[in-house]
């Protein structure tokens, strides 16, 4: 049985989505091991960390690792758990002199399903990647799935902030790449096809989206793109009936908070093991997408614009099964 009491040093750089899924393994840390958790990220994601009750300390850098190694050096780790496994993850196992432990990217099998659709992917979550990578330590999964924490100053009054006062449905409009998000004009009907409230969600980037398609589908659909924090965005997934999303952070933080899940995939797919990520006894999980394309996936990661030029994965998706299901959560 490992000691107790040892301290432990998670990488996980980037991105919103990826570090809400080590969530897991922070927790069995603190709980299972009685473990002082640091944690290195980017700076521009740290306050997912921060507000973490099981994460003792937060590192951060901007761009270099050497910004933090002198300080990481002089706290003595114990280990390291590498949930990044890149070049700069890579130079703080080394730098460090503490015993080490990663997980498998895959990067094999990932190219094989892209570029030759050969999917030797195994039937496993990155969740459960990353707890393997911990169970050397003595680490086993709980079954209690993802954390995500908001601190109560950013919990948003719906009916205060956007007048609603009945249940409604948070439609995440947003996603890093534009092959991973439905086109407008889906989006819209979507929404015509509807009656309930429906709050749009997304970053910055997709305030002027989200107002373009309140504006086309009626009074019922309220833009909180680019309106709220981070943390008041995840308030208003926590406080939705169901979500509808992309392959994107807000459906990972929609399964920390146990909600009703359709997921809309584009060029990624679910194969990937990247998908909500729910307890056993959890809440329904529904998975959109438009099978045996031969195009698809195009990419582990999304493109700014469909390399085919048809965007078929996407556009051939149908609304009508998303509006069915979600009407199931009204009924």
């Amino acid at each position: 049985m490992p000691a107790t009491g040892q301290k432990i040093l998670i990488i996980r750089f980037s991105s919103i989505g990826d570090i809400v899924l080590t969530t897991p393994v922070i927790r069995g840390l603190l709980q299972q091991l009685d473990a002082e958790v640091h944690f290195l990220t980017k700076r521009s994601f740290a306050g997912i960390v921060e507000v973490n009750p099981y994460v003792h300390k937060v590192w951060t850098i901007e761009r270099k690792v050497g910004e933090v190694l002198p300080q990481l050096q002089a706290e003595g780790f114990d280990a390291v758990i590498d949930l990044h496994k890149n070049l700069r993850s890579g130079q703080v196992r080394l730098g460090l002199s503490a015993k080490t432990y990663s997980f498998d990217k895959l990067n094999w099998e990932k190219w094989l399903l892209v570029n030759l659709k050969l999917n030797r992917m195994p039937a496993r979550h990155i969740v459960d990647r990353y707890l393997a990578a911990a169970r050397p330590l003595g680490i086993k999964n709980d079954g209690q799935g993802l954390d995500y924490f908001i601190p109560p100053e950013q919990k948003v009054d719906v009916v205060k902030a956007l007048n609603i006062n009945e249940p409604y449905l948070g439609l995440v409009i947003g996603a890093a790449h534009v092959t991973k998000r439905l086109p407008s004009s889906k989006l819209i009907e979507l929404c015509q096809a509807l009656t309930m409230p429906i709050v749009l969600l997304g970053g910055p980037n997709d305030r002027d989206n989200g107002a373009m398609i309140a504006r086309s589908a009626g009074s019922h659909v309220y833009n909180a793109c680019g309106g709220f924090s981070l943390h008041q965005s995840a308030s208003l997934v926590q406080q939705a009936n169901v979500i509808v999303t992309h392959d994107t952070g807000l459906m990972h933080i929609a399964a920390a908070f146990r909600k009703p899940i359709i997921s809309v995939w584009g060029n990624t797919v679910p194969d990937f093991g990247m998908y909500p990520y729910l307890p056993a006894k959890g809440p329904a999980h529904q998975i959109v997408e438009v099978k045996d394309l031969s195009c698809r996936p195009c990419s582990k990661i999304g493109y700014a614009k469909c390399p085919k030029g048809h965007f078929r994965c996407m556009q051939q998706i149908d609304i009508l099964s998303i509006v069915t299901a979600i009407k199931g959560y009204f009924a």
